[in-house]
């Protein structure tokens, strides 16, 4: 009787203890959080840029290798296909790397021009009597001076002939495209020396004479002599004029 009694008390309390009592005891182990490595990261990188130049994995290696070497060192702002183009192995990739460039750089050019568009619309919405200024790099080929047919005349801040080949070149109702070399891309700069070389706003309105940036294309030209230079393109050929 006394060991039934007992059995009854220890049903009892095995009934009324606490839930937490009656559940087995595990143990808790951190979430293992799947985390992206640095690699990781770098390859995920590499592939998307392969992709925008439309080249592969394995020549976006090369590239990374060229660029670490001797062409790296002498030319470090090389894009990936010209690089790819210049250490060609075969006349076969350097024709691929080579219609990938035209690819790339028309498309380029496309989108260039289409914002030149909506660049010269906005300009002349809302500031239609000021003088305009061509965006950076609005011609095809970057800092490239490309044959217009048109004549450059090359400037600078502080050159009192400058000046004065411009007024001449207005006065006898020439059409050219002006450089302001050393503009920093600063607009303000290129029409304050615009406004103290008393160029006609309303030629720069009508196109017949434009303000642009210099983006290098002197330095590209490799003219010798100093500023003020005119110069138009000749059988294929960039000179001086007098």
């Amino acid at each position: 009787m006394q060991r039934r009694a007992l059995s009854m008390l220890f049903l009892l309390a095995a009934l009324n203890a606490p839930a937490f009592a009656q559940q087995p005891a595990t143990q808790s182990t951190p979430a293992q959080s799947s985390r992206v490595t640095p690699s990781q990261i770098d390859q995920a990188r590499d592939e998307r840029l392969a992709r925008d130049w439309g080249l592969r994995g394995d020549e976006w290696g090369r590239y990374r290798e060229l660029m670490e070497g001797p062409l790296g060192i002498h030319s470090p702002n090389l894009d990936p296909l010209t690089a790819l183009g210049i250490e060609a192995r075969s006349d076969e990739e350097r024709r691929r790397y080579a219609e990938l460039q035209v690819q790339v750089e028309a498309r380029r050019v496309e989108k260039l021009l289409a914002y030149q568009r909506a660049y010269d619309e906005a300009w002349q919405r809302l500031h239609p009597d000021a003088q305009r200024v061509n965006l950076p790099d609005a011609l095809p080929g970057g800092s490239a001076m490309t044959g217009s047919g048109r004549t450059a005349v090359f400037v600078r801040d502080g050159c009192a002939p400058c000046a004065q080949v411009v007024q001449r070149l207005q006065t006898a109702g020439a059409e050219f495209d002006l450089y302001l070399v050393g503009s920093r891309q600063d607009d303000t700069r290129i029409r304050a020396w615009a406004r103290q070389a008393q160029i006609d706003p309303a030629r720069v309105r009508s196109g017949s004479i434009t303000l642009n940036h210099d983006g290098g294309r002197w330095l590209a030209l490799g003219l010798s002599g100093e500023l003020p230079a005119v110069v138009r393109q000749e059988d294929g050929q960039w000179r001086r004029q007098p």
